[in-house]
């Protein structure tokens, strides 16, 4: 029987929100919505889908993402550097640092520690494997429920 490999994180990660809000802003980038984020910010905004996406989405690579300030790159929905939506934020959001491509190899997620002060945070707590893996299938899992559209 074939051994099953262990994540390079099997004891865990530390990390803790520290609510800088930085993850929220800055340099451009997307928060691209599933079908499942669009209904829940047209429940939360008590909107149709159609509304939300009219108002606060804008068409990229085929799919539609949130918008950002022009000016600052920040989320539309980033005001004193907390979120105004967190109840409903994105999926991408919610599993965020957990994201496949911080977590390839150490080197990865020293990366994104760069970026975010809550990883390795001194009085972050350590988060187990298991956890970590199961956000990691929810972001994969996200991006297959992803609302792409096609010319």
């Amino acid at each position: 029987m074939d051994e099953v490999e262990e994540p390079w994180f099997d004891a865990g990660l530390k990390f803790k929100c520290t609510g800088c809000g930085k993850c929220c802003t800055g340099s451009p980038g997307y928060v691209f919505l599933s079908n499942a984020d669009l209904e829940r910010f047209a429940a939360h905004f008590q909107c149709s889908i159609e509304e939300f996406m009219q108002r606060y989405t804008r068409f990229v690579e085929g799919q539609y993402a949130l918008l950002d300030r022009p000016e600052t790159y920040d989320c539309i929905f980033l005001a004193d550097k907390k979120c105004t939506v967190y109840e409903a934020r994105p999926t991408q959001c919610r599993t965020f640092p957990w994201w496949v491509h911080h977590l390839r190899e150490p080197k990865d997620w020293e990366e994104a520690a760069i970026r975010c002060e809550g990883i390795n945070h001194p009085d972050a707590p350590v988060v187990p494997s298991l956890h970590i893996q199961e956000q990691c299938l929810t972001y994969l899992d996200n991006l297959l429920d992803q609302n792409f559209s096609f010319p």
